[in-house]
Parts: structure tokens; sequence; C-alpha cells
């Protein structure tokens, strides 16, 4: 019988709300829990709290100078000099969570979105290397129940994690929608509290020693972004179709329609396999030219976890 991997207890954990300050569900949560983090608190540790982005938040937008959610990679973080607020944030965060990629950074942070998009409950993670993220989200697919909660990893081939969460040893994103920037909407609030209060949970029996076995799961890994069809002076010629609408993580075959002109011509997908978009319709991605994201669709095996046995000193 295989032995388990092995990971040492996690102690220091964080909760971020507002990366961007208009995804209001991780931004109401967080100034809760912040006032009153009594119900981030279990047997083996407390999580902290803490608002990723202040100043958008304040000004109710997505960030002020450049997204803040791709601003940790190391071409942000070593930059010796910024006027930009959300680089100089980055290495706020980074200084407080990090340093990323240290033996001092924090064990483990969750940040919390919102997207207009219809992608349900997904989790984000990087890659499937996250073995303990991973075993988080099998432990929520088990044990929420109020709805599905798809796999997602974000991360290109051979692209550096970029996200707030990549300062800490692991991390989790959830990702609720669909809603509007801006607004609050109660179901979704409640969902994204429940699924937190499922996740501590889960921090709280590894740290205990259960053993979590080994299993398989169905993951949505990116491949790459769609941009709109666009005239050539750049202006977007085409939108995304209403078959496409709302069709998050579910297959799109060769052939299928995705972008719809004003006249009424259909833009058919001419790719030579089926994908999984993701995003769809994204109204924060208009600016990053992406109408969506294309996925491919995986069954993953992941071994057992258990907490490191920690050895007592003589």
């Amino acid at each position: 019988m295989t032995s388990p991997h092995s990971l040492p207890p996690l102690k220091r954990v964080a909760v971020c709300g507002g990366t961007h300050g208009n995804e209001m569900s991780g931004v109401f949560l967080a100034k809760h829990w912040v006032r009153d983090p009594s119900e981030l608190q279990r047997d083996t540790f407390h999580a902290t709290p803490f608002l990723g982005n202040p100043y958008a938040i304040e000004k109710r937008v997505r960030y002020i100078d450049r997204d803040l959610n791709r601003t940790f990679s190391s071409e942000f973080l070593n930059s010796k000099d910024s006027e930009s607020y959300e680089v100089q944030r980055a290495w706020e965060v980074n200084q407080i969570f990090g340093p990323k990629g240290s033996s001092q950074a924090y064990d483990f942070m969750f940040d919390l979105h919102n997207t207009t998009s219809n992608m349900g409950t997904c989790l984000i993670v990087d890659s499937e290397r996250s073995l303990l993220p991973m075993h988080m989200c099998n432990y929520i697919q088990k044990h929420y129940t109020q709805s599905s909660c798809p796999i997602f990893f974000y991360q290109l081939p051979g692209e550096e994690t970029y996200s707030i969460n990549s300062v800490a040893k692991a991390g989790l994103a959830l990702e609720l929608g669909p809603q509007p920037q801006g607004v609050i909407r109660a179901d979704l609030l409640a969902q994204m509290r429940s699924l937190m209060a499922c996740a501590l949970d889960f921090i709280d029996l590894f740290n205990k020693g259960m053993l979590f076995p080994a299993f398989e799961t169905d993951v949505h890994r990116a491949v790459q972004c769609v941009d709109y069809p666009r005239y050539p002076d750049g202006e977007i010629s085409a939108v995304v179709h209403p078959k496409l609408q709302d069709k998050d993580l579910l297959p799109l075959k060769p052939g299928d329609p995705i972008f719809q002109t004003v006249s009424g011509e259909d833009i058919l997908y001419e790719g030579d396999n089926t994908t999984y978009p993701a995003f769809i319709n994204e109204a924060a991605y208009y600016e990053k030219k992406v109408a969506f994201i294309q996925t491919e669709k995986h069954t993953l095996s992941l071994p057992a976890l258990q907490k490191k046995l920690e050895t007592s000193r003589v």
C-alpha cells in the first residue's frame, strides 16, 4: 500500500477579500470578518482576514492603476521603483504574507472573487502540482451540496504564478457568479460564506491528522484566451453568440457558433477538438481582449494526503 503524501500542518492562514474592489461578496465578508473574525477560528488555527485593494474598494472599482491580481509575478515584486498603487500594494502584501517562495510565507491564502460570467461556484487553483488545495477542492465537492464546484486551473503552460494568493505557500480562489460588478447578491454571499466554512473545516481536520484518501477528479485547464472579432481599427465587430452565452465550462464543439455580428452573421468555432469555454463575456476581460478562455477537460488522479507527523525532541 502506497504511503500518503505528507505535508506540515497549516498554522498561518489568510483570507483576502477585495483583490478587485468591485467584487462585492469578498469585500463584504472580509470587512465583516475584520470586525469579527470568530467565524474564521478553528481548534488548530485562526485565519487572518484582510482587504486586498483598499483604495479600489473605497472607489468601488476593479483597480486604480493596474490589475492587482496580475501583479504578483517576479517582474513586479522585484521592481525597485513604481508609482503604481497596485504595485506598491503588492509589495506590502508580499511583505506581510510572504515573501513569495520563501519558508517565511503564510501556509495558505484564500482569495474571494465574483465574476459576471456564469461560472457558478468555481474553485480556482494554479495547477495540479498544488496537492493540498486539490484535496481541499475534493473535500468541498463532497461536503458542499448546494451546487457543483468545478475546478479551474488558471496557469497557462510555462507561465509564472501571478495571483495574490501565490505569495503564500498554497492557496485557493473562490469565483462565484454571475454577479454584476459593484453589487452584492445575498444568495452568492451565503454560498461564499458556506464554502469558506467548509474549506476551513478541511484545514482543521488536516491539522488534526485525518487521512485524506487518493481520489480522481475532473478539472478544466486553461489553454488559451480567445479575443472578440475586430475591425481593422481595433473595435469589436461581433459579440458572444446567444447559443454560447452562459454556457461556461460546457462542451463547445467544432462548428458551434461562438460570435454573432450586428447583421446577424454567425461566426463558428473552428478548432479541431471540443473545448470548454470559461469566463464567457466576462465584463472585466473586455479590456484584456478576452471573450472567453478555452479550457481542456482532464481527469486527474491525486495521491492520498496526511499531515506530516511532528517528531518530538528529546
